[in-house]
């Protein structure tokens, strides 16, 4: 007979104890049921109805964004409440009608108020150009010598092995 056996069996029949006792904390229940749950039934998505709800939700967001000057339509600070209550209207009405949100009909009318109302705000065309030679050398060359450096140190450390152990 093996010596260690009695202290691997004691350590594991209190890693069993130990483990039953921490996941009894976790339970939900007061008691163990083996029984089947039924299954959720998620109800059907009542797009119809979502559409008119949307709607109604774009309509106050065009009234809301009447009262604001034109000329400042492109500057969210002039209607971010207004925005931020018209996605909330489509949120919860999605949510009404056991629809999940952001969907595709939702987001086809979102567009659709995005092109009515923001279509004019790119004033200029944003220009793509290469960083100064200086920063993209310096980019290029730290991860270069690290990696370099990080082979080295592995290439050492592996050479005094016999030291380290």
């Amino acid at each position: 007979m093996d010596t260690n056996e009695l202290p691997v069996f004691k350590l594991f029949l209190v890693g069993v104890f130990v483990n039953a006792w921490m996941m009894r904390g976790l339970s939900a229940t007061d008691t163990f049921s083996v029984e089947p749950t039924t299954p959720w039934r998620r109800k059907i998505c009542n797009e119809s109805r979502l559409q008119w709800e949307v709607e109604v939700c774009g309509d106050e967001f065009k009234r809301s964004m009447a009262r604001i000057d034109p000329y400042y339509w492109c500057n969210v600070t002039h209607f971010i409440r207004e925005y931020h209550l018209f996605t909330l209207c489509t949120e919860s009405k999605s949510q009404n009608v056991n629809c999940y949100w952001p969907n595709p009909l939702v987001e086809s009318y979102i567009i659709r108020i995005h092109k009515h109302f923001f279509s004019n705000c790119t004033w200029e065309q944003v220009v793509w150009f290469d960083p100064p030679d200086d920063t993209l050398a310096i980019l290029i060359l730290i991860p270069v010598f690290l990696t370099l450096a990080m082979i080295a140190l592995v290439v050492w450390c592996s050479k005094r092995s016999d030291l380290l152990a």
